[in-house]
């Protein structure tokens, strides 16, 4: 991120004027504190800036951004968290923002895709000795998988007890005998089922039957953002009062305002505030509310779950591959199965990115960066040994960083999807967005979006009809249709 005027950070906030209807004074904004800087929070900030309020977003990390970061060490964009635009299409809420900045998209997959994120289209699978999986074999086991996932839907529908995603295909084979597959073709079964983990970021023993398709796919695939998320973000902070190095440790709120205390001790006091900050610092307790939130808002965040996928990011001299969009090892179960992002595919940079989800993002958490790269080089060594090393690389550790424990939420097994909205909900005058607020788009950088706007509007409706002055100011989402810019679709 471009560097701020130190004197920015040191700026409090202007003192909220708190007063009853009778003594406010109309020459006085309403004023909001937004508590994290990712998407949803950076979203909310700009919308009720836009609509003349008095607006301080608290940013615990020295950057802007969230779970949405693109680094540029390797002297191009790299998106080390959120990279896909899921649904490129004019109904993703983020469509016209990336339209208007010209931003290009790289189409990894169509609608309704086995893989999720990619169809079988660029792929090079391999066995742990480096033999390549025949692509027939592939798509045959595709359609048998896909054919498993609708067995499972009969076992849902039933079972009124929830089970795992893995205790529901053990089960199918267990009814389904021709479905048992031993050899390459089990392991390629397990790669699927690996690829399902990575889009959850969790181990399939602990992804709920029930609700695992509950997620609303918007039309028009899934697009890589070649040249990463940060213009957008940046896009949205635009003269936004953002304070960096702001870890929130108290959220103190009162029939007239709230009052938020960070780490060094200094208060804020505004009319409301938005919480924004991932469900796993949630989670962790590192913020007290005073008075204690409610005790159905409590078990939303403890029963919730929060996936882990990292990035390990190799940066090579030159391009040794062959020119598909991802590389894959099938193994005899998930934890040993990899994937490999093909950058070069969509941007022409030299760059493969080793995707662990689940337990095995874990393990390799407790690596150093450098063990970390040296084992993902050596799942690749596997496959082409050949491959020459890595120049740079890069590693992420969202399940680590004290900033976000964990990298998207999802349905935990035995737990109902209504949590996703009961987390929305605000409680008096504190109000809540993220990815894990958003019943339809949970995980997503749209729903993250999305979720920001609307608690952006409930604040501004629950603020400004306490005062009486609700024909004072514009709304968030404004009155106009904002020009509809085409998304820029490239699939080489």
């Amino acid at each position: 991120m471009e560097s701020r005027d130190k004197s920015n950070n040191n700026r409090q906030i202007q003192r909220a004027n708190c007063y009853s209807v009778a003594e406010r004074r109309h020459d006085s904004s309403p004023s909001v504190i937004v508590i994290g800087a990712g998407f949803a929070g950076l979203a909310a900030a700009r919308a009720l800036y836009d609509a003349s309020f008095q607006v301080v977003v608290l940013e615990s990390r020295d950057r802007i951004g969230g779970r949405v970061h693109t680094d540029y060490s390797f002297g191009f964009p790299v998106d080390l968290g959120a990279s896909w635009l899921h649904g490129v299409c004019d109904e993703n809420p983020l469509a016209s923002v990336i339209g208007r900045l010209g931003l290009p998209l790289y189409r990894t997959s169509g609608d309704n895709s086995v893989l999720y994120d990619h169809d079988l289209e660029s792929y090079a699978l391999f066995d742990m000795d480096g033999n390549q999986v025949p692509q027939e074999l592939v798509s045959e086991i595709g359609v048998t998988f896909e054919e498993i996932l609708k067995e499972t839907d009969k076992l849902r529908q039933e079972f009124t007890e929830d089970m795992s995603i893995q205790r529901a295909v053990s089960m199918v084979f267990e009814r389904r005998p021709d479905f048992r597959m031993d050899g390459i073709r089990h392991k390629v079964l397990q790669w699927y089922l690996c690829r399902m983990e990575g889009w959850f970021a969790a181990d399939a023993d602990t992804i709920s039957l029930k609700s695992w398709d509950q997620e609303v796919l918007l039309p028009g695939g899934h697009g890589l953002m070649v040249r990463g998320y940060r213009p957008v973000i940046n896009t949205l902070a635009k003269g936004l009062d953002i304070r960096l190095g702001h870890r929130v440790k108290k959220v103190v709120r009162r029939y007239n305002g709230v009052k938020v205390t960070v780490e060094d001790g200094r208060t804020f006091v505004a009319d409301a505030a938005i919480i924004t900050v991932p469900l796993g610092v949630l989670k962790s307790n590192q913020i007290s509310f005073e008075p204690r939130l409610p005790e159905w808002k409590e078990t939303a965040i403890k029963d919730l779950g929060i996936g882990i996928e990292n990035k390990i990011v190799l940066h090579f001299g030159d391009v040794f591959w062959p020119n598909v969009e991802f590389l894959g090892i099938v193994a005899d179960n998930t934890y040993k199965c990899s994937y490999f992002l093909n950058l070069h595919k969509a941007t022409g940079h030299p760059v493969l990115v080793y995707m662990p989800a689940g337990q095995l993002a874990r393990d390799i958490e407790k690596m150093t960066d450098e063990d970390a790269a040296m084992l993902a080089f050596g799942e690749l060594k596997r496959i082409l040994p050949n491959a020459s090393e890595p120049v740079q690389y890069l590693v992420s550790h969202w399940g680590t960083d004290i900033n976000s424990l964990g990298s998207y939420s999802y349905d935990l097994v035995g737990k109902s999807h209504d949590l996703f909205e009961r987390l929305r909900v605000p409680v008096d005058n504190l109000f809540f967005a993220g990815e894990a607020t958003s019943l339809n788009y949970t995980g997503s950088v749209h729903g993250a979006y999305s979720t920001g706007l609307m608690a952006a509007e409930d604040c501004r409706m629950r603020v400004l009809e306490r005062y009486g002055e609700l024909d004072l100011f514009h709304p968030v989402m404004g009155e106009d249709t904002p020009v509809s810019v085409p998304l820029l679709i490239s699939r080489m």
